[in-house]
């Protein structure tokens, strides 16, 4: 999730991207992580009430995380965001440590 706050259009971008690169299919599974979280973020654009607004849940991958991985997923949230930015604790940022543990070496609950 992204982290305690509301999903925004720019997390659900990067989940779709990460569930993108996880699970090697061309596009977004439906039902799945990434359409839950479009689904979420497009309520809570609509929604004013922050206590109303959806939250999603984190995405479980089936592979290690790679760089490039990481840098495709900062690229989608980054071009969703009116900022032209990532978020600290979002989606891009945990790919991304996940990454850096994997070429490491490190163990992470996916490549243990």
């Amino acid at each position: 999730m992204a982290g305690q706050k509301p999903v925004e259009r720019s997390n659900a971008a990067a989940i779709q991207a990460a569930e993108v690169r996880a699970t090697g299919r061309i596009n977004i599974v439906p039902g799945g992580v990434g359409a839950a979280a479009q689904s979420a973020a497009t309520h809570n654009a609509q929604t004013t009430r922050k206590e109303d607004k959806t939250k999603t849940p984190r995405c479980s991958c089936n592979r290690p995380a790679t760089r490039r991985d990481a840098e495709g997923v900062i690229g989608a949230e980054m071009r969703n965001d009116k900022f032209l930015t990532t978020h600290p604790t979002g989606v891009a940022a945990s790919v991304a440590v996940a990454a850096r543990l994997n070429e490491k070496g490190e163990p992470t609950p996916y490549n243990n």
